[in-house]
């Protein structure tokens, strides 16, 4: 047996093992325990404790879920078009989904990261990333809205994003799939992969309001980048990513990237950077991406296309960023609330290696190199080393901490999650999952003030956990009562998509934020605003129509309009007159190519619809408002294009005369 086929027949012999220890994980049983029903009840009418944001994976989107519960709250439409809301549909939201490519309406979205100060959750923001068409998204938690999508270049696969400063100075990414610079000609050999391509981390500067702008990227060696976190109290100025396929391979990975017992975790020092690009060592490149925002005046997106990028060559300048050797393929790269330590987590590894920053600082001081990758040096693994977590389960994946000296690591293979004391490095509890576990959660997990009551796994199997539903069975998550020494399972819920990682902060910190509740009419700066019934109007400007429109419970004003022509371009322009936060309306058109339209009170929203045979049509609301819902509803009539029918339109004026 040559030596590729002995390392299929490893992988195969893991994979195997894999899928049957994630059948039934030791020490298990399919019921919780104890008062785990107490814990977990939040009676009706009253709250959860926590918010809990969870990425919604390849449906695009992010949804809400309140824990101790598991109800889940909300769907926030961020990368993916969403019919329910009219988000991607209506001419406003549009141009939130622009990018160089055009218009996208879907991605795959992975990591959410709340902002921070100090190091703590502070409840402003909550940043994803889009893994395919890489892009950040901001998430504004003072209106439950995507607020902002800046599209990151010289990057593929968007998966180490988004991870943040400890006082929110920056959102950074790294790019999963290194590929030619777009400022480089890309039309090369695959095969000249090790010549030709690069990775890039960008480094998005977040501004008082939250305004995202990508203040400079740094060119790296090709590797694959995974997980990333930012160093916090004494390591803050540093930022820690875990990389793999240091091998750069370009074909078969799940071989030709496991060929070493040891990859990287990059050290990068964002503050050395910095001086350097004060002092002018950066070079601006041609990259075009887009920038897309929403104003809050207008109700409207802005998408802004940008021609260049910051760059700084990090391989040239020596001493911005360290490899520190980890085994083997790892994915998450945890920094603990001391900022002290920093947790690798390989995939592969049989351990959990735990490094120090002060050790880390003594190397780099006494130049204590193994040698250099493309011109990045490598620290000596043992130099850096504070000690090794020892057989903690098969497939380490991601860490979290409770704020009292603890670990939590989730176990892919043996579908658990260990519990083990940062300092001494030994296990002190295990719980079992169901099954094969990706991240964890706990509330400020990854911040200097963790809230630790909780934690929740999500999982990437459920066989036989749940009643199915054909192939696609449903995503797992998993609540976990971590208050005491012992874990306790608490709760299962299900996810939309496919939950990957998530944040949770406490609810009052987020729902007592000045939360929007409505929009003020009279703030309403829309260009086709209608701020009272008197001002509805039907305009025709050649083959285009403006229908100024108002809706209130529980009728649209104009509700009958004529002369519509076949080919038309009719822009419904509805604004809600509605003063109450929670009296949103649906609108709705017979046949129209799109989505409804979800108009918070005071808003207005546009659905563009082109009618394409003569008749009379119908709209409607959706979202119900009132008893008399069902009769919120209008007519329209579509007439040949050619026609002479003129405009006409009224609100309870044309019923027929009484003889």
């Amino acid at each position: 047996m040559n030596k590729n086929n002995i390392i299929k027949a490893f992988f195969a012999i893991i994979i195997a093992s894999a899928l049957f220890t994630s059948c039934k994980p030791k020490n298990s049983n399919d019921a919780v325990s104890g008062d785990a029903a107490q814990k977990a009840y939040v009676a009706p009418g009253k709250y959860d404790e926590f918010y809990n944001f969870v990425s919604g994976g390849f449906s695009g989107q992010m949804s809400v879920y309140g824990l101790p519960s598991g109800r889940m709250l909300k769907v926030i439409p961020v990368f993916s078009a969403d019919p329910e809301s009219g988000w991607g549909y209506s001419e406003e939201t549009k141009p939130m989904l622009n990018t160089s490519h055009g218009f996208i309406p879907w991605d795959d979205a992975h990591h959410p990261e709340m902002s921070q100060t100090n190091g703590e959750v502070d409840g402003r923001w909550v940043f994803i990333n889009g893994n395919n068409t890489p892009r950040i998204a901001r998430i504004d938690l003072k209106r439950f809205k995507t607020a902002e999508i800046i599209e990151l270049p010289n990057s593929a696969g968007n998966h180490s994003s988004p991870f943040i400063t400890e006082n929110t100075e920056y959102v950074v990414a790294g790019t999963r799939f290194s590929v030619p610079g777009d400022y480089e000609d890309g039309d090369v050999p695959i095969n000249t992969y090790k010549q030709n391509y690069k990775a890039h981390i960008s480094f998005v500067k977040v501004g008082k309001e939250g305004e995202m702008d990508i203040a400079f990227q740094l060119r790296l060696p090709g590797v694959d980048f995974d997980l990333s976190h930012a160093g916090k109290g004494k390591s803050h100025g540093w930022f820690f990513f875990s990389c793999y396929n240091s091998e750069q391979a370009n074909t078969l990975l799940e071989v030709n990237a496991s060929q070493k017992d040891k990859d990287f975790i990059m050290a990068v020092n964002w503050k050395k950077a910095e001086e350097y690009i004060k002092a002018g060592k950066g070079k601006r490149e041609k990259a075009r991406y887009a920038h897309n925002y929403w104003d809050e005046k207008t109700h409207s997106a802005v998408s802004e296309m940008k021609e260049d990028v910051l760059v700084l060559d990090a391989m040239a300048l020596k001493d911005i960023c360290y490899m520190i050797p980890c085994p083997k393929s790892p994915h998450g790269c945890d920094v603990d609330p001391s900022g002290e330590y920093i947790c690798g987590s390989g995939k592969l590894a049989a351990l959990i290696p735990v490094f120090s920053y002060t050790k880390m600082l003594k190397a780099i001081e006494t130049k204590n190199y193994e040698g250099d990758y493309q011109g990045i040096p490598v620290l000596k693994y043992d130099a850096v080393l504070h000690g090794e977590v020892q057989k903690p389960g098969l497939g380490p994946l991601h860490t979290e901490f409770d704020g009292k000296g603890n670990a939590y690591t989730t176990m892919f293979v043996s579908s658990e999650v260990v519990k083990w004391d940062i300092k001494t490095l030994k296990v002190l509890d295990r719980v079992p999952t169901y099954y094969s576990v990706g991240h964890l959660m706990i509330p400020g997990g990854d911040s200097r003030k963790p809230f630790g009551k909780y934690m929740v796994a999500y999982n990437k199997i459920t066989k036989d956990r749940y009643l199915p539903t054909g192939p696609e069975l449903t995503q797992s998550a998993q609540l976990y009562d971590i208050s005491g020494d012992k874990m306790q399972l608490i709760l299962d819920f299900p996810t939309i998509g496919e939950p990957h990682y998530a944040q949770a902060a406490p609810a009052d910190l987020i729902r007592n934020n000045g939360q929007l509740k409505f929009y003020k009419i009279e703030d309403n700066q829309h260009p086709f605003v209608t701020k009272g019934e008197k001002e509805s109007k039907v305009v025709r400007e050649g083959d285009k129509v403006h229908v100024y429109m108002t809706c209130t419970r529980s009728h649209f004003a104009p509700d009958n309009i004529e002369g519509i022509k076949v080919g038309d371009e009719v822009y419904f322009h509805v604004t809600n007159l509605e003063q109450d936060w929670d009296v949103p309306h649906g609108f709705a058109v017979k046949g129209a190519k799109t989505a409804e339209l979800l108009i918070m009170p005071g808003e207005t929203a546009t659905l563009k619809w082109i009618p394409e045979k003569v008749g009379t049509t119908v709209f409607y609301c959706t979202d119900f408002c009132s008893a008399l819902h069902q009769e919120m509803q209008g007519y329209l009539r579509v007439s040949p294009k050619g026609s002479s029918v003129p405009i006409t339109y009224s609100l309870g004026t044309n019923l027929p005369k009484e003889k």
